[in-house]
């Protein structure tokens, strides 16, 4: 009996050894608090990472397209019983990690009997301004982390994650517009992908080669929709 929760233990890790191994080459996705609203944007090899949940709510996610596919509708299941039992208003980026994205990873990971969840996420609601918006990391144990910054990047390697991440804060402004942050995006998306030190990295015009086979996805919650729905795929055409 003693040394069962010691067994327990090494199962948690060798679990989480295994969903590492699984998420190792996973492409990144990104998120940025804008003027305009929310920009979600991503590129992979034709297997989508940018999605709607709800009206003002928005995910991107790498790894295991059916393990995604099941986190999505979860979180846009709890979305829309929320906001049928209370008001579309009260649906909350918060309460959607609190009771539904933490707690079914976090159930996915510790339950060593079943197979977990290979996703790494992040999740976005746009507010009525900036300052509103909430921007969220939730790795594959169920841990959420929150955006001070309004930049936020998912990529399974945690330390080229923040280094991504502090690059592109201190590359951006306020008033850039969408079209330097996809450009710059899409640098640090190279820089992650080919394994290249964000030390002197600059914009490169045209786009990185590492692309050429990858779709790029964008979206934007927009700030100035006036109808319930304010998600907007986003193409070429829109930057």
């Amino acid at each position: 009996m003693i040394e069962e929760p010691y067994r327990w233990l090494e199962a948690v890790a060798n679990r989480r050894e295994y969903i590492e191994d699984q998420l190792r080459g996973a492409t990144p996705v990104f998120a940025f608090s804008r003027p305009e609203g929310v920009l979600l944007l991503g590129a992979g090899p034709g297997r989508t990472k940018i999605f709607e949940v709800y009206n003002r709510h928005g995910m991107a996610a790498l790894g295991n397209p059916v393990d995604i596919e099941k986190l999505r509708q979860a979180v846009i299941e709890t979305a829309h019983l929320e906001g049928f039992n209370r008001s579309p208003d009260d649906v909350t980026l918060r309460r959607l990690v609190g009771f539904s994205i933490s707690t079914a990873l976090k159930n996915a990971f510790e339950q060593i009997v079943a197979a977990p969840l290979i996703v790494e996420a992040l999740f976005a609601e746009c507010g009525g301004a900036r300052e509103d918006d909430v921007l969220v990391r939730v790795r594959y144990d169920g841990a959420p982390e929150y955006a001070s910054n309004g930049i936020v990047v998912a990529f399974p390697d945690r330390e080229r994650e923040r280094e991504a991440c502090e690059w592109l804060r201190a590359q951006l402004t306020g008033s850039d517009p969408l079209a330097r942050v996809r450009g710059l995006c899409l640098t640090a998306w190279s820089a992650l992908v080919g394994g290249t030190e964000f030390q002197d990295l600059k914009p490169p015009d045209p786009l990185p080669a590492a692309l050429d086979k990858h779709g790029i996805e964008s979206a934007l919650i927009d700030r100035s929709g006036t109808g319930p729905a304010q998600y907007r795929p986003l193409g070429e055409q829109d930057f």
